[in-house]
C-alpha cells in the first residue's frame, strides 16, 4: 500500500504539498517520495519556510494528479535527522545532489505517519488507504 502511494507521487513527478502557516495554508510543489524503513519520507531544505511549517504544525495534506487519477494524501510529518534518512533520500534522488548534501545542515527528511490516502476518478469510486 506505501509502495502504490509513493509509485503515484513519483508518476506525478509534482505534488502539491499543504501546510499551515499560523491560520494561513500554504501549498507548494514537492517532488520526493522514497520509502525508507517501512515508512513513507519526503525531502526539503531547512532553510526553507516549509520546514519551519512543518515543524510548527505537522499536519500536512498533499494533492496530485497523473492525468487520469488524482490523489488526497492527509499525513503528520515528522523529522528524521539521522543522517541514514537523508543518505537514503538523496541516493533515490541523485539529481538533488547538486543542491543538498546529506551533512551540508540544510538537508532535511520528513517521515510521514498517520497517512490516510485517497484515490479518485471520475469513473470509479474513491479508494481509500490507511497507514
Amino acid at each position: 500500500m506505501k509502495n502504490e502511494i509513493v509509485d503515484f507521487l513519483k508518476k506525478c513527478e509534482t505534488y502539491y504539498l499543504a501546510t499551515v502557516d499560523g491560520v494561513k495554508p500554504k501549498v507548494r510543489p514537492f517532488g520526493t517520495a522514497e520509502i525508507f524503513e517501512g515508512k513513507i519520507y519526503i525531502q526539503t531544505g531547512k532553510v526553507k519556510k516549509v520546514s519551519e511549517e512543518m515543524k510548527k504544525n505537522p499536519c500536512i495534506e498533499i494533492c496530485a494528479f497523473d492525468g487520469e487519477r488524482w490523489l488526497r494524501l492527509e499525513a503528520k510529518s515528522f523529522l528524521d535527522d539521522r543522517r541514514e534518512a537523508r543518505v537514503h533520500m538523496l541516493n533515490a534522488y541523485p539529481s538533488l545532489k547538486k543542491m543538498y548534501d546529506p551533512d551540508d545542515g540544510n538537508t532535511e527528511v520528513f517521515m510521514l505517519e498517520d497517512v490516510r490516502a485517497t484515490f479518485y476518478s471520475f469513473t470509479s469510486e474513491p479508494r481509500e488507504i490507511v497507514l
